[in-house]
């Protein structure tokens, strides 16, 4: 039964008629990640984040976009990568400008439903790409073994000639976040 389990869960995703899945590309820490194009609201340059006491360190800060307050979540965090040390508020330490690595960070702004409610959540990034259309044909399901990361979180890699892709569970990803909270 956990067989069956596992495949439900890797048949998450989904693919369209023709077995294609048009994403959003972008880098933290090193890995490629995509979201769904469809759940992209927003690519933000980066924005003064103000600190949330006692948050969850995936979600440990709040921006305001257009008079909205925006959660900013930290996926290095939940997939185990060296946490980043920033300043989040647009400027270095010193006043200047941003350095030139954080000059192509941004926040993907997704809409997804979390308990029956849309939310809007900023992700950060530290370089987006492009939208891309991905083929169900070059996907695999994550190995249970030689992943670094919880297994649920990722629905699937997805091979490319320069890299690997991975599709977060983003839905699994909040979910475990509100149930600890």
């Amino acid at each position: 039964m956990p067989q069956d389990s596992a495949m439900q869960h890797f048949s998450a995703t989904s693919w369209d008629e023709n077995g294609q899945l048009e994403v959003l590309t972008f880098d933290i820490g090193g890995e490629r990640l995509a979201i769904e194009a469809v759940n992209i609201r927003e690519i933000l340059d980066l924005l003064p984040e103000t600190c949330v006491p006692g948050a969850p360190n995936i979600v440990s800060s709040v921006v305001n976009f257009r008079g909205k307050i925006i959660p900013i979540a930290d996926l290095r965090v939940v997939f185990g990568m060296a946490a980043e040390v920033a300043d989040h508020s647009g400027e270095s330490a010193e006043g200047g400008s941003v350095s030139p690595a954080a000059a192509d960070h941004r926040i993907v702004v997704i809409e997804t439903e979390l308990d029956s409610e849309l939310i809007q959540i900023g992700l950060r990034a530290d370089k987006v790409h492009e939208v891309a259309i991905l083929d169900q044909r070059d996907s695999n399901e994550p190995p249970v073994l030689g992943i670094r990361w919880k297994r649920e979180f990722v629905r699937e890699f997805v091979r490319q000639p320069d890299c690997i892709i991975v599709l977060p569970d983003l839905q699994e990803i909040f979910r475990s976040m509100a149930c600890a909270a």
